[in-house]
Order: C-alpha cells, then sequence, then structure tokens
C-alpha cells in the first residue's frame, strides 16, 4: 500500500501497531514491553531471541504474533540430533535420476527456533548465512529465501545439562535479546481464567507482507540528528573495556564490549520505538529505552563481575 506522505505512513503503523497489541493482547496476558519489543525487530528487519524459564508463553506469544501477520509461519523444535539439512532442506534424486532441491523449514517468513541452544553448534551455524544474506547455500548453489524473513528464537536459562552456548558471532545476529518474567500475581489469575477454560481466542490477520514491508522501509527513512547518533555511538563504546571512551563499570565488569552492530541497532530500534510512541524522530529516551536488549547479549561479564554478582543488566543500566 502506498501512502502520500511518510507522515501519512508513520500514523498508520502507529494505528495498525495498536491493532496488534490489541490482538495479540486476546491471547498474551501482560507482557505489553515483550510483544513491543518484538514487533519492533519484526518492523526493523531484526532477529530475536526469548530468554525465560519454561512455562511463560515463549512459543505461544510468536506463534500470536505469527497469527496477527498474514506471513508464512514454521516452528523448529531444535533438538540434540538436528541436523543443518534438517532445516535448510538438501538435493536429492528424482525418479528420472536428476538433482532437486527439497526446501527445509527455514523457507519461511517467520521461523520459530525453539530451544535453540539444544543443538550443537554445527546445527546452530546452519542459520547463519540464512540471519545475515537472507539466503542458504546448498551444494554451491544460492537459494534466496521469502521476504520478510524473521528468526524468532526461544532459550531456557536454567537447564543448562545437554546444552550447547550459542557463539557471539550468532548473538550479534540477534537485533534483541528479551528476558522474560514471571507475570504479577493479578495477570496469573487472568492467564488462569483464560486457559482453563474450553474457549479459544482466534487472533485476526491485521498487517500483510506488503504492509510490514512498506513500514521497514519507512523505519529506514526516520530522520535522526547528530546528538542522537553520538549518544548511541559513545554508549557501545562506554562498554568496551580499556579503550578511550571505556566507561568505569566496563573496566571493572566486562571482558569484552559490544560491536558496531549495536550502535546499529541502537539507532534502528529507536527510529522505531519513536514510531510507536506517535513521534516522527528519536531522542536520547528512545535509544534508552532499547539499551538493555541491544547490549545485554553482545557484552561479557568478567570474573569479578560474576563473583560479585553483577549482571549484566546492572552495568548496562549505570552506562546509559
Amino acid at each position: 500500500m502506498k501512502y502520500q506522505s511518510d507522515v501519512e505512513a508513520a500514523e498508520a503503523m502507529n494505528q495498525s501497531y495498536q491493532k496488534l497489541r490489541a490482538e495479540i493482547g486476546q491471547v498474551i496476558v501482560g507482557q505489553e514491553e515483550v510483544v513491543k519489543l518484538l514487533l519492533t525487530a519484526i518492523f526493523c528487519q531484526g532477529h530475536c531471541l526469548l530468554v525465560g524459564v519454561p512455562g511463560l508463553a515463549k512459543t505461544l506469544l510468536i506463534q500470536t504474533i505469527a497469527s496477527s501477520l498474514d506471513l508464512s509461519f514454521n516452528r523448529i523444535q531444535f533438538t540434540p540430533d538436528l541436523m543443518p539439512s534438517d532445516i535448510l532442506g538438501s538435493e536429492t534424486l528424482d525418479q528420472q535420476r536428476n538433482f532437486k532441491f527439497i526446501r527445509g523449514p527455514v523457507f519461511a517468513n517467520i521461523i520459530l527456533a525453539d530451544e535453540i541452544n539444544r543443538t550443537p553448534p554445527k546445527t546452530q551455524a546452519a542459520l547463519l548465512e540464512a540471519m545475515q544474506e537472507y539466503s542458504v547455500t546448498i551444494a554451491g548453489q544460492k537459494h534466496a529465501l521469502d521476504r520478510p524473513f524473521f528468526v524468532l528464537a526461544t532459550q531456557n536459562p536454567i537447564e543448562q545439562e545437554g546444552t550447547y552456548p550459542l557463539p557471539e558471532a550468532q548473538l550479534d545476529r540477534f537485533m534483541f535479546m528479551i528476558s522474560l518474567d514471571y507475570p504479577a500475581y493479578a495477570e496469573e489469575v487472568n492467564i488462569v481464567k483464560n486457559t482453563t477454560t474450553d474457549r479459544r481466542h482466534q487472533v485476526r490477520e491485521v498487517l500483510s507482507a506488503a504492509e510490514i514491508t512498506e513500514f521497514q522501509h519507512l523505519v529506514r527513512r526516520v530522520p535522526v540528528t547528530d546528538h542522537v547518533i553520538e549518544y548511541a555511538v559513545k554508549l557501545v563504546h562506554k562498554t568496551r573495556p580499556n579503550t578511550a571512551l571505556a566507561a568505569k563499570e566496563a573496566n571493572d565488569y566486562l571482558e569484552w564490549g559490544a560491536g558496531p552492530r549495536a550502535s546499529q541497532a541502537l539507532i534502528l530500534a529507536a527510529k522505531c520505538n519513536a514510531l510507536l510512541a506517535g513521534k516522527y524522530s528519536p531522542d536520547i529516551e528512545d535509544v534508552k529505552a532499547v539499551a538493555l536488549p541491544v547490549l545485554r547479549h553482545r557484552i561479557v561479564r568478567n570474573f569479578k563481575a560474576e563473583a560479585e554478582g553483577i549482571t549484566l543488566d546492572d552495568v548496562i543500566g549505570k552506562l546509559a
């Protein structure tokens, strides 16, 4: 759908966002900030990693968001015996003894990578090209993925037996790491009421692929003042220990800081955050609003931080 101006497109995006929130809210109780971050990542052409203990509806949340968008959706359950070909697809011989490429489940608009840390690094790495280049290479042949394309992955932070931590290079491909917490008492009462009856809410499709693509381009066109960009870049530089702009907290508690992708993600997410709030350009508060999910998986604590119980969120809170 074509809009007369970017202002009209921004207003349409805000209205669509409110409709999405209302639809998703019929199934998902609470988790407003998590839903906002997931939709922000989608509008920014980013990928998300959701981390939370079992039973917090991570999978249901992603399935609900997929249902509210007119996009194809595949769920991949990551297990220790999963092979790269189980995700990407493989070439097989047909009846005429010609090689034929059979597409894997990665060929969809939204991929739910459920418990992504349960599969070995070889299979985890199979998603790297897809997440970065929007294509996969099989037997030397490159196959383009459908656009828009998002990987929404889940991870359980408690049960580490039989898991394979994601390498830093792959973590950096995720725009956000979103941490889910337990619901509040009143929210949990509503959850129990809604999920222990025979009634099921049907989520309506709110946005088409073409509209999502249009909004993605709109986010890229949002103007940003130099002082906001400088703030975001300086914030990332503060996380890099033993460098010129390193903060004291980084020197004391961090082993590694964030790379340039973090600066890019901060500005893109701040642009989208501003649009969803009804503004036409982001300010420093928009950068601060997305700093935690952008940075928490891109920095590494040192032994001193672990010994003193200093979390990554604590460090980022002092830097932003």
